[in-house]
């Protein structure tokens, strides 16, 4: 009788233990972005980045983790125990501009907040700009 019961709680930890592996993963796969967010409009929407400053704003603050052209590839990115996502996919270009400003600037877990690292506005907005030419 021990041993039924012994052999039931070891495999009652071992589901626990794999429900909460499989939930992790699954909500670091989710990203809930608030309304206010989606529906945000790019005020610089078409601005073609004459002064590159979206694409030097990659450089120096996402190549390290997602690479130079987006794919989840860069130097740091095997240091990070968050599964970083292609860019230049449908699943991500298929994004509002405010969903990708939302994760890309507010961030969350491993993925920093940038609102000091990038007071302006607007060069906020040409970082989303940037990040919308990493289409394949």
């Amino acid at each position: 009788m021990r041993k039924a019961i012994r052999k039931l709680m070891i495999a009652s930890l071992m589901l626990g233990a794999m429900l909460f592996l499989f939930s992790t993963n699954s909500n670091a796969q989710d990203w809930t972005v608030p309304a206010n967010y989606k529906s945000m409009k790019n005020p610089k929407a078409g601005d073609a980045d004459a002064g590159n400053v979206g694409k030097a704003l990659w450089d120096q603050h996402c190549k390290s983790c997602h690479g130079k052209e987006g794919y989840g590839d860069g130097s740091k990115a095997d240091e990070l125990d968050t599964e970083l996502r292609d860019f230049s996919t449908d699943e991500v270009q298929s994004q509002t501009d405010g969903e990708l400003y939302y994760k890309a600037i507010i961030g969350r877990d491993e993925m920093p907040n940038f609102e000091k690292k990038i007071p302006s506005e607007a060069d906020r907005w040409l970082l989303i700009n940037y990040i919308r030419t990493l289409k394949k």
